[in-house]
């Protein structure tokens, strides 16, 4: 599968939670990793989502926020990699950063050149990928 969004995990679905109009689908991706998506039910449907299912998450480097040091806060979004920076390539207006999260699992985030130099991120720092669960999107072979 080809796509514009740099991060594609593959994965089978953990559990479907079913709301009254948003399920949520965990996705197991590596051993000690899942991904939280929040999809329509009507989604859920159409891409014939079950337990077990085969499926991949995709998720935008743009939608991905890092944090440095969090200060004791915690976040709300339930997608939270912690993990080493590995690669920083910075461009004329964003950087583009590459984090291992162990397990196999790289997570790629945009983020604006001044975001880079305030939190202070080079190869090597420890940093925490956060995405919302709205952020994810969900594929599966038809």
């Amino acid at each position: 599968m080809k796509t514009s969004a740099r991060n594609q995990f593959e994965g089978k679905i953990k559990a479907i939670r079913t709301g009254a109009v948003n399920d949520e689908i965990v996705i197991n991706v590596s051993p000690n990793r899942d991904i939280v998506a929040i999809i329509t039910g009507d989604s859920t449907k159409k891409l014939n989502l079950a337990e077990g299912s085969d499926v991949v998450a995709l998720i935008k480097a743009s939608s991905v926020i890092l944090a440095a040091d969090s200060n004791g806060l915690v976040f709300s979004a339930r997608n939270q990699f912690s993990g080493s920076v590995t690669v920083v390539s910075k461009g004329a207006v964003n950087s583009d950063i590459v984090i291992d999260a162990g397990d196999g699992v790289q997570i790629g985030a945009i983020i604006t050149n001044t975001s880079l130099d305030n939190l202070g991120i080079k190869a090597g720092s420890q940093v925490t990928a956060i995405f919302k669960a709205s952020s994810v999107i969900v594929a599966a072979k038809a």
